[in-house]
């Protein structure tokens, strides 16, 4: 149904568009706000660096830039409760920019 994950949530889809449009400078700040909530949530990335090497696909806005695409996927991990907290505080976080 949904081709994106972020998109089975409408404010989560708004957050990653948002984040997706703003400065480098923005994106790296934002990435470093979902990495630190995701955390504290308790997300953990798979420590295994050749889980990803095979499965690489450079089709998505932020596969080519390791912050990000390390951010999304805290994002990604984490329970979908806590996708649309952090979600809405980045909302907020970008508005307020």
């Amino acid at each position: 149904m949904y081709k994106r994950w972020y998109d089975k949530d409408p404010a989560v889809s708004l957050a990653v568009s948002l984040m997706r449009n703003a400065s480098i400078e923005n994106q790296y700040k934002y990435a470093d706000f979902i990495i630190e909530q995701a955390k504290n949530c308790g997300v953990v990335l798979d420590s295994n660096p050749l889980t990803g090497a095979f499965n690489y696909v450079f089709r998505r806005w932020y596969d080519n830039d390791k912050k990000l695409s390390e951010a999304l996927e805290y994002l990604q991990k984490a329970p979908v409760e806590s996708q649309k907290e952090i979600a809405l505080d980045l909302i907020h976080i970008i508005q307020d920019s």
